[in-house]
């Protein structure tokens, strides 16, 4: 068995380990922070696809974790307070139904990815970075100024939404709930990097003419990473909105984006369980150097630096060796 498969396999069996352990010893608000670093994780596995995949630096994914955080908040705001979303041609109500959630999260951030990514795509680069991070920007001050859903202050959901025959405020539980979200999506993602699809976005992102070529098109391989990856995003965005009973503009500002970078760098760029390690690690960080000093972030920013100028393949490169897709 490869180094790399052991490794996944030690982290993917990490989160259900600790969240059975901190359930015994009765620590709810561990399983909380598991839970919390298992969103994160579903994040970044999104973004992982257009980075790690296809070359494509976006500083602006924190536009769709928004948008799937803003679609429980509304959906679920209109259900607690009884009043529909819309009263004119016909009536619209809110649900506090998960898969409803979820499914109008996903469809929603893969729409806004697809607006986003057809005329992001048309740049590269730096110019494709910036692109991106304008429009990450552009949803965080228009939500900044939408009074109707509580403009700067955010947006409190008091009960967290149903999902059938589970007591979803039970910590453990939504714990489970968000871990077998989170194992599908990764199998999903494994199985996609090895089909024809993912192989071709690979190709495309370490040569884009010799792919169009054979008669492929890198703009629409792009593409529709980008629209998955923002898809998936966008459900960890709700997942997010439900743990927190929240939402606010900060979820959709530039600094998430970058958290999300991070995640994927600290853990390893291209690989599957790349995003899982570097989110795990980034949650614990902040839960033990936080106490410590308000300027955390300085050490991880040391860390990070020390992961790429010597561990260029992230934590799991550096452990598992070479045998990998690419730093």
């Amino acid at each position: 068995m490869r180094r790399e498969t052991i490794l996944n396999t030690l982290l993917y069996l990490a989160m259900p380990v600790a969240a059975g352990l901190a359930f015994a010893l009765d620590e709810p608000f561990l399983i909380t922070l598991i839970t919390r670093a298992a969103i994160f994780a579903l994040a970044a596995v999104g973004l992982n696809l257009a980075l790690g995949l296809g070359g494509l630096v976006s500083l602006g994914h924190a536009a769709f974790f928004g948008i799937g955080g803003y679609a429980m908040g509304i959906l679920a705001h209109h259900a607690q307070t009884f009043t529909p979303i819309m009263d004119t041609w016909f009536v619209l109500e809110g649900t506090k139904s998960m898969p409803v959630i979820w499914l109008v999260a996903i469809v929603s951030s893969a729409l806004a990815a697809l607006a986003i990514g057809a005329l992001s795509l048309r740049t590269s680069g730096v110019y494709f970075i910036m692109i991106t991070l304008a429009f990450g920007q552009m949803f965080y001050y228009f939500a900044i100024s939408w009074p109707a859903y509580g403009g700067e202050d955010g947006l409190s959901i008091y009960v967290r939404n149903d999902f059938p025959g589970l007591n979803t405020l039970d910590p453990m539980q939504f714990f489970a709930l968000v871990f077998a979200i989170l194992s599908a999506v990764l199998w999903w993602m494994g199985r996609l990097a090895r089909a024809p699809f993912g192989l071709a976005l690979s190709a495309a992102r370490q040569n884009a003419e010799r792919v169009e070529t054979v008669g492929l098109g890198p703009f629409r391989l792009r593409l529709v990473a980008f629209v998955i990856s923002g898809a998936v995003t966008g459900l960890a965005g709700a997942l997010f909105a439900d743990l927190n009973r929240f939402v606010s503009p900060t979820m959709f500002s530039w600094q998430m984006s970058g958290e999300f970078i991070v995640f994927i760098v600290l853990g390893g760029v291209g690989r599957l369980f790349g995003p899982v390690a570097g989110a795990m690690l980034f949650v614990l960080l902040e839960h033990l150097l936080s106490p410590v000093s308000d300027f955390w972030l300085i050490y991880v920013g040391v860390i990070l630096l020390l992961v790429v100028l010597f561990a260029r393949g992230g934590l799991i490169g550096s452990l598992a060796g070479r045998e990998v897709a690419h730093d």
